[in-house]
């Protein structure tokens, strides 16, 4: 009960208000700007979640990604741009995420009423290729225009492509800084030199988070890791120093370690569709046991009836915040 009172009451303060949480993740970006900072701030001082140090943003770029049948189709309301931003809304999330259509689309509707991120870059599934890379569909100018706090940008650590992508995105995040907004990138492994079970093995999830960092991120997004390791030399680093990784809680520590000791805000993706909620909780448990800042959880959302994914969202939340074990 404490817990909740103490949040509503730094939620009824308002986005002035500062918790010695946020003010501690502030400190980690030391060459960063007055206004990308404020951005950074926005982000973790707003929604259920506010000052906590934990995010749960909604994203949806599914539609670009995946088609919007394989999207929208079990939810038909998801199909109007409107509908996410209101979903984002009402469960109380720290941000929406999008590409610059469904952004258009109803930013003006709703300026104001959450921090929003733009994605820069995506990927659609209309060609087959094994080392993808995304096209640049937006800009920091599309992102400066909507009111937004931040870019998005997806890498393909692995793919043929991966350094065209690190230039892109080193580029597109010095202007992004320069004109004061945060960067957000989804790191996710992928390419022909590659297993289909490494892209999700705890040695490159944790690869891929480090270069993300490395390439000037605020906010990384990976997917949770499994306990299989994919490359030979670092099998045998970490065999050597006895990393513990047979729980889902050490693996999000190492990978949150990996992220420049922890100085990186580190959030997970929520994944392909789970009919049990209670595995996703599960997820979040595990995330916030090893350390990690939260959750960007798409196709597990807005899929969902919308009273069903704002209770879902909800209780996601009240994990992050100690307020449910």
């Amino acid at each position: 009960m404490a817990v909740m009172q103490t949040l509503t009451e730094e939620r009824q303060a308002g986005a002035g208000h500062m918790t010695d949480r946020v003010r501690e993740i502030l400190s980690w970006y030391e060459s960063d700007s007055p206004g990308t900072k404020t951005n950074i701030a926005r982000l973790l001082n707003h929604g259920r979640l506010a000052g906590t140090g934990k995010l749960v943003i909604l994203p949806v770029d599914q539609g670009f990604e995946h088609g919007p049948a394989r999207s929208f189709a079990i939810n038909p309301p998801g199909y109007d741009p409107n509908y996410h931003f209101e979903l984002a809304i009402e469960a109380g999330c720290n941000a929406y995420a999008a590409p610059l259509g469904f952004l258009e689309a109803a930013a003006a509707r709703h300026a104001g009423e959450i921090p929003l991120i733009l994605k820069l870059n995506n990927h659609d599934v209309l060609h087959a290729d094994k080392d993808p890379i995304s096209a640049v569909t937006g800009s920091v100018e599309d992102a400066l225009r909507l009111g937004c706090v931040a870019i998005g940008f997806t890498i393909y650590p692995g793919s043929a492509y991966a350094r065209e992508m690190y230039e892109q995105l080193r580029s597109l995040a010095e202007e992004a800084k320069l004109r004061g907004l945060a960067v957000v990138v989804w790191s996710y492994p992928r390419g022909s030199g590659m297993s289909k079970e490494g892209e999700t093995a705890i040695d490159v999830v944790a690869y891929a988070a480090h270069i993300a960092a490395q390439l000037g991120a605020h906010i990384i997004k990976v997917k949770l890791p499994t306990a299989h390791i994919e490359q030979v030399e670092a099998q045998k680093a970490y065999t050597q120093a006895g990393v513990p990784i047979g729980t889902l809680a050490e693996r999000v520590r190492h990978v949150v370690q990996s992220s420049f000791n922890g100085h990186r805000i580190v959030i997970f993706s929520g994944g392909a569709t789970k009919s049990n909620d209670e595995d996703v909780y599960n997820e979040a448990r595990a995330i916030r046991e090893g350390g990690g800042f939260g959750s960007i959880i798409g196709r597990n959302s807005f899929q969902r009836p919308k009273a069903h994914a704002v209770k879902f969202l909800e209780t996601i939340m009240q994990i992050y915040a100690g307020e449910l074990k």
